[in-house]
């Protein structure tokens, strides 16, 4: 038995079998190094680890309670199922050996707060979280994805977690997948109907959908960016934003967060969603709302920001739009979809203004003009508008 002490910190080296028949030794060993060493805290590297059984568990029970801070770092995916079965990651902290996975030359093929996705290889995607401690993120975002399958809805569930640089990544298996946004690449007019037919039916599925009681409510969140973007607006125009946002009403149904062609991919006659980490509760608005961000809203200042986004024109993104508009509410009534983008856009634009807050942009130029452009159309938006349901 390997073991290496670092400032208090004993880092004991597993390597091969532990089982009933050579436990005994192995637990002598281990205590008596513990005995000399005295560490504060303990430390086990389980890589070279091929197997453990109830007689290694046991030992490692003992150390738990002797140090109760222990972990055990680089475990193998067998050793690891080990664990997990028995319950022991819900004991100690045990950390899985992540491959790793290099992703020089990949194609890009999507972009969030969270993550960039990018496509390894025809069979492949990749997401990759922005922040380094993102196992947390990633163990959610796979609960939220399987939780959106069960239910019905048509989801990519990640199978692998790999270490990509200094952060992770969640891989896909997707043959020969396509997100929306290639085939719009490739024949914006040819494939427009399809792509906006088949994301409204998806996106009724899901907002018909009973969230389960855990997700977060978009309703909170909203609530928050009015109190974030208070000192940009008049006392009055204040209250009535909060008021319109208070009286959206709680529906319990399923909203994806981020909806857009580069988060709904083509598999093999199957249309199915990626990136859903952002999956919560709410009225339909709220999405629509995200959707007018991604296909218009952004590019309040700046068309290039969406066209550099999805890599097509501007005029196709606002075809998307329109005709997306069209198929959900089942009505090509121009007044009427005219007022629900204006709904929508009072939605759209606070959020813009709370997410340039939230990364610290507000005093730069860029910021600034944006967060302008966004308040000077709330203004009026707020002062015409009475409710934001439909």
């Amino acid at each position: 038995m390997k073991t290496e002490m670092n400032e208090k910190q004993l880092t004991v080296f597993l390597e091969g079998h532990i089982d009933s028949a050579n436990s005994g030794d192995i637990e002598a060993e281990l205590f008596d190094i513990l005995k000399a060493n005295a560490p504060v805290s303990v430390v086990i590297d389980a890589e070279r680890l091929e197997y453990i059984s109830s007689a290694g568990l046991r030992i490692i029970l003992k150390v738990k309670k002797a140090y109760n801070d222990l972990k055990i770092i680089n475990v193998s995916s067998s050793v690891y199922e080990i664990f997990d079965v028995t319950g022991f990651t819900e004991i100690v902290e045990v950390q899985k050996a992540y491959r790793i996975f290099d992703i020089t030359g990949c194609e890009i093929i999507g972009e969030g707060a969270n993550g960039k996705v990018y496509r390894a290889d025809r069979d492949t995607i990749v997401k990759v979280y922005k922040d380094a401690d993102s196992l947390d993120s990633i163990k959610n975002e796979r609960e939220l994805a399987r939780t959106a399958f069960i239910m019905g809805i048509p989801t990519a569930i990640p199978y692998d977690v790999v270490k990509v640089g200094d952060t992770y990544g969640s891989v896909f298996e997707l043959l020969n997948a396509k997100s929306f946004c290639e085939l719009m690449i490739e024949d914006p007019v040819s494939n427009l109907e399809f792509v906006a037919q088949e994301s409204i039916k998806i996106a009724k599925i899901m907002h018909s959908t009973d969230a389960p009681e855990d997700l977060p409510k978009q309703s909170n969140e909203a609530k928050a960016w009015t109190v974030q973007v208070e000192r940009f607006f008049s006392d009055e125009r204040n209250n009535k934003l909060k008021a319109l946002i208070d009286a959206i009403p709680e529906t319990g149904k399923m909203l994806h967060g981020d909806y857009h062609i580069k988060n709904i991919m083509y598999q093999n006659n199957e249309t199915l969603l990626i990136d859903m980490d952002t999956l919560c509760t709410g009225h339909p608005i709220y999405e629509l709302a995200f959707m007018f961000n991604a296909y218009k809203g952004f590019g309040v200042i700046d068309k290039r920001k969406i066209e550099d986004f999805f890599n097509i024109s501007t005029e196709t993104t606002l075809s998307i739009w329109k005709r997306s508009l069209e198929l959900y509410f089942d009505t090509d009534d121009e007044d009427f979809l005219a007022e629900i983008e204006k709904k929508a856009s009072l939605i759209g634009y606070l959020r813009i203004m709370r997410r340039v807050i939230r990364m610290g942009e507000e005093n730069t130029p860029d910021g600034s003009e944006l967060i302008e452009a966004c308040r000077t159309r709330m203004n009026e938006l707020i002062d015409t508008l009475d409710t934001l349901t439909y």
